[in-house]
This record gives structure tokens, sequence and C-alpha cells, in this order.
């Protein structure tokens, strides 16, 4: 097993966990602030991660990957991870669909924003000759942009369905069952070499664009 693969990959493991800690933040200030009060009387409107930890999605499945990446790479790459979803009632917010989009959209819009807050940081270190500080925040501003893109995929249940779900008058019915089979649908959708290239390419043009912003070099 190879003893730094092991490191870098539970390093990589609480960034993942401080994506998704502010991600699903996103998701249920969004839909506190629209009018539904699920997430809140859930108590999910927190940056504590634990209440936004799924145990196999956020720490058995990740855990795993990192374990295999150090020894058998090939098998990591068929593993993802996730957080726990936010509960909502649609029928609280107040412009229905509409505002049902805007939650979703909410959570890729805080992987941004930590993105961004993140390379502000890398600038930040650099002129101040932090370079320790660098590495970790520059992970971080990549794992969250990928996450972005990842969750922006039009498939059930991810983010990016929802705004499918608006633009074809998708019935709820139909949306649901879906999802059902969504999780399958995304692990062989993510083996398929041009999404892999447009994940890939999306994450990488948005960070050096970032990186242009803040006159990161």
């Amino acid at each position: 097993m190879n003893a730094g693969a092991l490191f870098d990959g539970l390093i990589d493991w609480v960034l993942l966990i401080i994506v998704i800690t502010f991600h699903e933040f996103g998701h249920a200030w969004a839909a506190w602030r629209l009018g539904d009060d699920t997430a809140r009387l859930q108590g999910r409107i927190t940056l504590n991660p634990v209440a936004h930890m799924e145990l196999v999605g956020t720490v058995v499945l990740p855990l795993l990957a990192i374990f295999l990446r150090a020894s058998a790479p090939v098998l990591a790459s068929f593993i993802i991870g996730w957080g726990r979803p936010v509960p909502f009632d649609r029928n609280n917010l107040r412009r229905g669909r509409f505002d049902e989009m805007l939650v979703a959209m909410a959570g890729p819009m805080m992987n941004v924003i930590i993105a961004l807050l993140a390379m502000a940081v890398v600038r930040g270190a650099m002129l101040l000759n932090q370079h320790l500080v660098i590495e970790p925040c520059l992970r971080l501003a990549q794992l969250s942009m990928f996450l972005c893109f990842f969750n922006l995929l039009p498939i059930p249940p991810l983010d990016g369905s929802h705004v499918l779900k608006l633009l074809t008058g998708m019935s709820y019915e139909a949306f649901w069952r879906f999802s059902q089979f969504g999780i399958v649908i995304v692990l062989m959708v993510l083996q398929v070499p041009p999404v892999q290239d447009l994940l890939h390419n999306s994450t990488v043009t948005s960070l050096k664009l970032m990186a242009w912003l803040f006159a990161v070099r």
C-alpha cells in the first residue's frame, strides 16, 4: 500500500467533508429563505459537518476509495461520495417548481463560492509566503468545482435534474420513479469517457478563470 497516496487521500476526505457541509448548508438555507422550514426544523441550517454526513456516502465509500486508491487505483474510480440529502416540502415554496430549482442550484452555487474563497486564500498565502497553505486550498477549490459540475449532471437525484424537470415539465411521479435508479445510472455515466472529459475540462477551465481573477500563477 502506498503510504503517500493514503495520506493524500485522507486529506482529500477532510476536504470532501468541508465541501459537502457547505453544499448541503446551501440547499437548507435556500429552502428556508424561499419559504420552507423543513430543513431548519431538522437542524440542517448549520455548518456542523455531522448534520450533513451520511454513513455510507460520506464515510464508508470515500474511505474505501482512499484505501483502494493506495492499493488498487483502478477500482477507486468506481466509487463516489455524497452527503445526507436536505429535505424540503415543495408545497411550502412560494413559487413552486421555480423555487425548487433555486433550492437545487444553491448547492452548486455554494461550491463555486467555496472555490472562490479558497483561491482568494491562495492569493493571500502567496503574498505572505505561506506556501503550506497553497496546496490544500488549491485541492479544495478543485474538489469543490468538480463536485459542482458533477451535481449539475441532469440525472436524478443530482441537482441538475431539477432544472431538467422544470424545462421539460416532467411530473413528480415520473421524476421520483427515475430517481430510484439514479445512483446506478450516475455510476454508469461516470465511466463514459466523454462525460469524464466534460467534468475534467469544466473543472480545469473554471479553476483557470478563478486563478486569472485572483492573479494566481
